[in-house]
């Protein structure tokens, strides 16, 4: 065909209808959620790479260096058990309350480190993001990453502490591997929320140690769950309180651990619980730090 019949046709076709004959597309063009997703795996190699000198800078400071992933957690329990288990006898009658707070607060210190890493993974990362492209949430999912390996190594430190207060090894420590993957993306989902939105709303970040220490004390971390009935709720209410995603991992991880441990509710409940949280906030904290990516790192 003359050039000339080429370019009457032409002329006679959209400028995008034009382009996508020609295998164009839009400049800064937001991914679907599958290719999205596809990116972010052909980029796994980056995010592990991205983690582990994260986890490298963080702690090559120190002398005591990755020391600190588990110090921070048994510091943290050793001063909690001083003020709620010794001068305020929070425990209760209840035998291994070391055990059972040390399994709350390693629990909880995992989602407040997320949260916190989340809130200023866009932020601190301005300058690689300007300078590169690749997909956003890489930056949440590596900081995730970190703070799962170190609760991993929390773990087995929490392992040895409720050995040594006296707890058995029984076959429902064999849950604890599921806990910590519904767990882990509950915390991941999270994450991605919080770097959205932290990206956008900076003042967050100075919010979250008031918001995360609310949530602690209503989470049960720090005394007997039982304390929600004796404190006289019931019904709805109760509901509502037993039903908070934290409390309800805290609870199955206690409920892998520790034996005859008081529970907000039935393992069937709590395991109903935690499949759903997992997804509700894994899922929807993707899918919205995915409908924010062509804004990161602009203004």
């Amino acid at each position: 065909m003359p050039e000339t019949a080429v370019a009457e046709t032409d002329a006679g076709l959209s400028l995008k209808e034009l382009a996508r004959r020609n295998g164009l597309s839009a400049s800064g063009r937001l991914p679907s959620l599958p290719e999205y997703t596809r990116q972010l795996w052909a980029y796994r190699h980056f995010i592990r790479a991205h983690s582990s000198a994260k986890m490298t800078s963080a702690l090559g400071n120190t002398k005591l260096g990755a020391v600190w992933q588990v110090l921070t957690p048994v510091i943290n329990a050793a001063v909690y058990y001083v003020i709620f288990g010794v001068i305020l006898q929070a425990h209760g009658d209840m035998d291994n309350f070391i055990a059972y707070l040390c399994v709350g607060v390693f629990t909880f210190q995992f989602t407040q480190s997320v949260v916190q890493s989340g809130t200023n993974a866009i932020t601190s990362n301005l300058g690689l993001i300007r300078a590169l492209h690749f997909p956003r949430a890489s930056l949440p999912l590596s900081a995730a990453l970190v703070e799962i390996r170190n609760f991993m190594v929390a773990l087995v430190v929490l392992s040895g502490i409720v050995l040594v207060t006296r707890e058995p090894i029984t076959a429902e420590w064999l849950i604890v591997p599921v806990v910590l993957v519904l767990h882990s993306f509950f915390n991941v989902g999270l994450g991605l929320f919080m770097a959205r939105y932290g990206s956008k709303v900076r003042d967050v970040k100075q919010l979250i140690p008031f918001i995360m220490r609310f949530w602690l004390y209503g989470s049960a971390v720090l005394y007997p769950v039982t304390r929600f009935e004796n404190a006289g709720l019931s019904g709805w209410q109760l509901q509502v309180v037993e039903a908070n995603p934290l409390l309800v991992y805290i609870e199955l991880m206690r409920h892998a651990l520790l034996e005859g441990a008081p529970r907000a509710n039935t393992p069937t409940v709590l395991w109903i619980e935690a499949v759903a949280w997992s997804l509700a906030v894994g899922i929807g904290g993707f899918v919205y730090f995915w409908r924010g990516e062509k804004g990161y790192g602009r203004g």
